[in-house]
């Protein structure tokens, strides 16, 4: 049997603080966010499983490759350690953070513990979602804003290509496909 140096280190100094606090969202550091991809892929996946997939997560690299500016936000709800919903935002600029993803584990608490958490930060000034369907009616349903002024969609969309429709939706291609979408939450619109 050998000693490893480097993994003696990770258990005694490193892996004590990595635990994820139970029923708080927990923002990962981009190396937390390495250790974990596989999880948050798992997650991303099981989420989006009715369409395919997430069109910007086909592997667990794309966690810290190809999205790897993306804020990963984690939260442990049950009795194992294991992340059971993740959510993922991306800094837009002047516009204020961007939600561009959900994962969850499938359980009813995981799903209602990331709906209520993007509830909550999209009613604050900053924070918004491009939205269809389902999560379109519970979001529109619990209260958070609809934006359906041009000038604040297509600034908060900067270098999107959009098609607005009368009724403040618009449309725009999203991995090669069209799709009918609407901008909820407080874009930054100054």
């Amino acid at each position: 049997m050998s000693f490893n140096l480097q993994n003696w280190f990770k258990k005694q100094y490193l892996l004590e603080d990595k635990t994820i606090p139970k029923n708080k969202w927990t923002p990962l550091s981009k190396q937390d966010t390495e250790e974990h991809k596989d999880e948050i892929f798992d997650l991303i996946q099981t989420a989006y499983s009715y369409l395919g997939g997430h069109s910007n997560y086909k592997s667990s690299d794309d966690v810290t490759g190809a999205e790897g500016e993306n804020e990963y936000e984690v939260i442990d709800l049950d009795a194992d350690d294991a992340i059971d919903a993740v959510n993922v935002a991306k800094p837009k600029g002047p516009s204020g953070i961007k939600f561009v993803a959900t994962g969850h584990d499938g359980s009813s608490d995981a799903k209602r513990a990331v709906i209520q958490h993007k509830i909550e930060r999209l009613k604050k000034p900053g924070f918004y979602v491009e939205v269809s369907g389902k999560i379109k009616d519970i979001l529109v349903g619990a209260g958070v804003p609809i934006v359906t002024d041009e000038a604040t969609i297509r600034k908060a969309l900067a270098g999107k290509e959009i098609t607005m429709n009368d009724d403040g939706t618009y449309q725009r291609k999203i991995g090669g496909t069209e799709h009918t979408k609407t901008l909820l939450g407080k874009p930054l619109t100054k």
